[in-house]
């Protein structure tokens, strides 16, 4: 295999089985996004009932990383995983079922995000286990591309699907894909490619909380709040956002989403490209996404022609997702020693998810209220934020000590 050593095909075999199971996950979870505009078009459901779904199944996705996250440091990986994707997928096939019944389509999406949040957090624990820094980062970059990947495959099966159709499709997968992973897994241990529970927490330094703090939590929660309202709630409402603001038709709007959530995709390694070309500073990578997706948004603000529009707000999504990637492939695996990357990575994606939710109820109700135009103007200050939140505050306590 090009005269990669053992490490390297190992993590190959690793990266790659948890990029599949999580382009399945994410799949699954842009669904609803995607075919929103062709549910609301046939009545289905209204715009606000779109918006309460979301917010339950944010909800939901965020007590579920928080809850599976801490039982990830204790449980096997792939029974978590397995188990996640098989459960997922009977929820998102009853969802189809009875959607003509509001509150039971609630309780079965929020059981769907439930279910899907049993997977990220014990799938970093174990490749941040079973790889050397640089390929957990490699791996890490894997399924993040495979988290924005699964937008445009949801956005292709909605442009040429009836919705149910969608979903029962999704259903499949993740059912597949769970019979998979436990297969292979199973393989990895037999052959040595896995371990579990290698690293434990520290004696003696405090408990998690302190040693956390240690590694800046407080910064990267921050971080995790801001670019989780853009690559969640933001993607989310962008079928809605062409069709109502930009006036697209609805499947022009399902197609051009497709294209867009394409093209953002690649933000991972256009985001790795340049985190290496930066001397693989983290901060200053998640610093410059920052800025220019802050300068995109005022852009989408200023010109609402429509493919000036579309243009800017791509590069908006994709800038934040790049700070997003450093959160995700580099900052959460380099937490390995601290022997709770699973329960650190669930509640970072728990924060993430909770301001996801506020934000999606919120922005279907400010829609209808301020306007699609005002709340441009609130994702621009939200990346403004995190400019703040990003700026180098260590190395100036450090200059200001010397």
């Amino acid at each position: 295999m090009f005269n990669l050593s053992q490490k390297a095909r190992n993590a190959i075999w690793i990266g790659t089985m948890c990029s599949l199971s999580y382009l399945a996950v994410y799949f699954a979870r842009n669904i609803l996004g995607a075919v929103s505009p062709q549910m609301t078009d046939a009545g289905v459901f209204t715009t606000v009932q779109i918006g309460s779904l979301s917010s339950t199944y944010f909800i939901t996705y965020a007590v579920g990383q928080l809850i599976n996250g801490a039982i990830g440091d204790k449980i096997k990986a792939k029974y978590m995983i397995c188990v996640g994707l098989a459960m997922a997928g009977v929820c998102n096939l009853i969802f189809s079922m009875i959607a003509s019944t509001f509150f039971l389509s609630q309780v079965a999406y929020g059981l769907t995000g439930f279910f899907l949040a049993m997977i990220y957090g014990p799938m970093t624990k174990l490749v941040a286990e079973n790889t050397d820094p640089i390929y957990a980062t490699r791996c890490s970059l894997g399924y993040t591309f495979a988290s924005f990947f699964g937008s445009p495959v949801a956005g292709l099966f909605a442009a040429w699907l009836a919705w149910e159709n969608v979903f029962r499709i999704s259903s499949i997968t993740l059912v597949g894909m769970a019979v998979i992973c436990f297969t292979a897994f199973c393989a990895f241990e037999r052959r040595g490619i896995i371990k579990y529970n290698q690293y434990q927490k520290p004696e003696g330094r405090g408990g998690s909380i302190k040693i956390l703090l240690k590694h800046r939590i407080v910064k990267f929660t921050l971080i995790s709040i801001l670019t989780g309202v853009v690559r969640t709630t933001v993607v989310f409402w962008l079928p809605t956002y062409l069709n109502e603001y930009l006036e697209f038709s609805a499947k022009d709007a399902s197609l051009l989403f497709t294209v867009a959530t394409l093209v953002i995709s690649a933000t991972t390694f256009i985001t790795v490209f340049i985190y290496e070309r930066l001397g693989r500073n983290m901060d200053l990578t998640i610093l410059l996404g920052f800025i220019a997706s802050t300068v995109s948004f005022l852009m989408v603000f200023l010109f609402k022609q429509q493919t000036v529009n579309v243009i800017f707000m791509i590069l908006g999504i994709m800038s934040s997702n790049a700070a997003a990637c450093m959160l995700w492939s580099r900052y959460c695996p380099s937490l390995r020693d601290t022997g709770v990357v699973s329960g650190a990575t669930g509640f970072l994606d728990f924060v993430s998810y909770m301001a996801a939710s506020a934000s999606s109820a919120l922005f279907a109700n400010a829609a209808s209220t301020i306007g699609w135009h005002g709340l441009i103007l609130v994702w621009f200050g939200l990346m403004a934020c995190g400019v703040i939140v990003s700026l180098p505050y260590e190395k100036f306590k450090k200059k200001t000590a010397e």
